[in-house]
């Protein structure tokens, strides 16, 4: 039996060795199957003894400032996949390299990179930190997925839901109060951004039932972490 990256089902092995019981020893089958879970322990099995909270929310929904905050109340870890790319590429390695190529042309840059480099600094601080904060990440179904495979299960998903107004005026005042001018600061792109957010956040969070929790966002900055802060504190009572 080979042990594979992805998961190997037992049950899918005892299907498979169950017509072969006369003629493989009985022992052989046991260790056999005993190999496999522990291929499941070891590789599907990355546990962290803190948990794992994914933040989302689409452009102008506040979600940077809600990060900030539960980083000062409750010391989460925060990361996010921008920063992380960014911080890769400035250290001058080969993958950040590889990585500023892509970004100068324009290209996507592989989910595989991106989950590496998550695992690594969530490994980093895996004995001191309280709790990790994903930031904007998923962007897409399958990327979930991946990051539950690859990485370990996510506990919590706050979604702060925005009006698409309220979204579309926070951007157009946030572009007006900046020195820099973004090409994509106009209100035709900004509205185009946001509908793509939402399809596939909604195709995201789909998956993952209690886990979610939606939170309006069209309100005040503490009225919003008042919210968060009763889902975080649930969460950290049965952690």
């Amino acid at each position: 039996l080979l042990c594979k990256k992805n998961s190997v089902s037992v049950e899918g092995v005892v299907e498979k060795v169950v017509e072969l019981n006369e003629i493989i020893p009985r022992k052989i089958l046991e260790l056999s199957l005993s190999f496999v879970n522990l291929c499941n322990i070891v590789i599907m099995g990355k546990e962290y003894k803190v948990p794992i909270v994914w933040i989302l929310g689409g452009p102008g929904s506040g979600k940077g400032t809600q990060c900030d905050k539960i980083v000062q109340k409750y010391g989460f870890s925060h990361f996010s996949t921008g920063d992380l790319l960014r911080e890769e590429v400035a250290s001058g390695s080969d993958l950040g390299k590889q990585l500023s190529d892509l970004m100068t042309r324009g290209d996507l840059v592989q989910n595989e990179h991106v989950l590496a480099l998550l695992e690594k600094a969530m490994r980093k601080v895996e004995d001191s930190t309280v709790g990790y904060l994903i930031d904007g990440y998923p962007r897409e179904k399958s990327q979930g997925a991946a990051f539950e495979q690859t990485i370990a299960p996510v506990n919590l998903i706050l979604y702060l839901e925005c009006p698409e107004d309220t979204m579309v005026q926070r951007i157009l005042f946030r572009a007006s109060q900046s020195a820099q001018v973004r090409a994509d600061d106009n209100e035709a792109t900004i509205k185009n951004r946001i509908h793509i957010f939402h399809t596939n956040t909604e195709e995201i969070l789909s998956q993952y039932g209690d886990k979610v929790k939606r939170i309006p966002a069209d309100r005040s900055i503490d009225e919003i972490f008042g919210e968060v802060v009763k889902y975080l504190d649930e969460l950290l009572a049965t952690k």
